[in-house]
C-alpha cells in the first residue's frame, strides 16, 4: 500500500465500527487542496537547480491546517497525501483546534550548502505563500528541516504579508519559538507510555527495558527522558547502524558521542547491532522513532517486545499491525503517541497570537494534560468497542472531525 492507502485502511476499519456511510467516508478522506510547485534556484556554482515542492492541505473543519515540511529525496505527492491526512486525525485525537496538512521538497539537503538551502527555502515560500498563513495553514519542522529553516520561512513570509511569527512553529526560541518545543515529541511519547503503563497495571518506566530505532530529535529525547526516569535503554540505532549493551546504555554519554561523531556507531563500551536486529530485540518496549514502514509482515512475528510505542509516523504497516494485535502485542499508535510535537507547536502558535511567553513548566504541564486526557478517551473507546488503540484513535478523530464538518455545513 502507499502511505495514503495505509492511512485510509485504518480510517475505513474505524469507519466500519462507526457505521459511517460511503458518502461521509469519501468526504472525510478527500483532501481539501493539493499543490505541486517548481522550486528553481541558482546554486553556488552558478548553475540552475530545479526541485519540486509539495503542500497537501487535507482538512480545515476544526481550524487552520497544521503539518510539517520535510526535505528528502523521497518526498512526493502520495507521501504528502498520507502524512497530511494523518495530521488531520492526529490533531483531532489530542483535541487541538487544527486540521491537517503536510509537504516538503524533493531534495537531499546534504548536497546543498547553507546558502543554497536558504535560497531554496525562500523560493519555496514565494511559491506557496498565498496558501499558508497564521489562520490558514501553519507549517513546522519535519525530516531534515529545523528551527533555522522555520526562521527563514517566517522571515520570507513576513516580507510579503507583514510581521507574522505565527505562520510557522518550531522556530528558534530567540525568534518567537517556544520553550520545550525541541523535546516535545519525545517527551509526549514518554507521557503516553506512562499513561498506558499505569492503566494496564504495568507500573512505571523505571526498570523497563527499551530498544529505540532512530536517534534524531525524537529518539534521542525519548531516550534521555526514559533514562532519567530509570528506564534501561538496551539498544539504539540510526541510519548508519546501532549499538547495544545488556546492562543499558549510558544515554547522556551517548548523546555527547553523537554530537562529536554524528552517529551512535562506535560508542565505547557497546556492541554493534543492526537496525533489523534491534526491531526484534527482547525488550519490554520497542520504540520505532525513525522513518515509516519498518515493522512489516516480514518481521512482525519476530518482534519480542510486548509494547510498540510508535514515536515515528506510520512505522507499522497494516498487515504488521494485524499480526502484532493477533499476537497480543500492544501497539500505541503514532497519531496519539507522537502528537506531543504538534501539541507544543499549538502552544507556540498561541503564544505568538497572544504575544505572550509561557514558562517551560507550564508548557510541559499542559502537554502532559493533553496526552493524559487523550489516553483516557482512547482507553474508554477501547473498552466500549473492544478494538485496538489504533482503531480507537481513529474512531475518536473521525467523530470529532465529522461532527465539526456537519456543524459547519456541507
Amino acid at each position: 500500500m502507499s502511505g495514503f492507502e495505509e492511512v485510509n485502511y485504518y480510517f475505513r476499519r474505524a469507519a466500519r465500527v462507526m457505521d459511517l456511510s460511503a458518502n461521509v467516508e469519501k468526504m472525510l478522506i478527500t483532501p481539501y487542496r493539493e499543490v505541486k510547485v517548481d522550486v528553481s534556484v541558482t546554486l553556488d556554482s552558478g548553475e540552475l537547480g530545479t526541485f519540486i515542492g509539495y503542500r497537501v492541505q487535507h482538512d480545515k473543519s476544526r481550524g487552520p491546517m497544521k503539518g510539517g515540511l520535510r526535505y528528502h529525496p523521497t518526498v512526493d505527492m502520495d507521501e504528502a497525501l498520507g502524512l497530511a491526512s494523518l495530521m488531520t486525525w492526529k490533531t483531532a485525537v489530542v483535541n487541538l483546534p487544527y486540521g491537517g496538512a503536510k509537504g516538503g521538497i524533493a531534495v537531499d539537503p546534504a548536497t546543498l550548502s547553507p546558502r543554497e538551502l536558504e535560497r531554496l527555502t525562500r523560493r519555496f515560500v514565494e511559491q506557496i505563500h498565498d496558501i499558508i498563513g497564521p489562520h490558514t495553514d501553519i507549517p513546522a519542522p519535519d525530516v531534515n528541516t529545523n528551527a533555522q529553516v522555520m526562521a527563514w520561512i517566517m522571515d520570507e513570509y513576513s516580507k510579503l504579508h507583514g510581521f507574522s511569527p505565527a505562520v510557522v512553529t518550531g522556530k528558534p526560541v530567540d525568534l518567537f519559538g517556544s520553550k520545550g518545543r525541541e523535546e516535545a515529541t519525545g517527551r509526549g511519547a514518554v507521557f503516553a507510555l506512562e499513561e498506558y503503563l499505569k492503566d494496564a497495571g504495568g507500573g512505571e518506566v523505571r526498570g523497563k527495558t527499551f530498544a529505540i530505532q532512530g536517534f534524531g530529535n525524537v529518539g534521542s529525547w525519548a531516550a534521555r527522558i526514559l533514562h532519567e526516569r530509570g528506564g534501561k535503554v538496551l539498544a539504539v540505532s540510526d541510519s548508519q547502524g546501532g549499538v547495544q549493551s545488556p546492562e543499558g546504555l549510558d544515554i547522556p554519554k551517548l548523546v555527547e558521542h553523537v554530537k562529536r561523531t554524528r552517529s551512535v556507531t562506535g560508542f565505547p563500551g557497546s556492541d554493534p547491532i543492526s537496525n533489523a536486529e534491534l526491531l526484534v530485540l527482547d525488550v519490554d518496549v520497542l520504540v520505532p522513532a525513525a522513518l515509516g514502514g519498518v515493522i512489516t509482515e516480514a518481521n512482525a512475528r519476530e518482534v519480542r517486545a510486548r509494547v510498540v510505542l510508535e514515536a515515528a509516523n506510520a512505522p507499522t504497516t497494516p498487515r504488521a499491525d494485524e499480526i502484532l494485535t493477533e499476537r497480543g502485542v500492544t501497539v500505541l499508535p503514532d497519531i496519539w503517541v507522537n502528537a506531543g510535537g504538534v501539541t507544543v507547536s499549538y502552544f507556540e502558535w498561541a503564544q505568538n497570537i497572544q504575544q505572550f511567553t509561557w514558562e517551560e513548566d507550564k508548557i510541559n504541564a499542559e502537554l502532559h494534560r493533553h496526552m493524559r486526557e487523550a489516553y483516557a478517551t482512547l482507553a474508554r473507546v477501547v473498552r466500549e468497542h473492544r478494538v485496538s488503540f489504533r482503531t480507537a484513535a481513529f474512531i475518536v478523530a473521525i467523530g470529532r472531525v465529522g461532527r465539526a464538518t456537519v456543524l459547519r455545513g456541507v
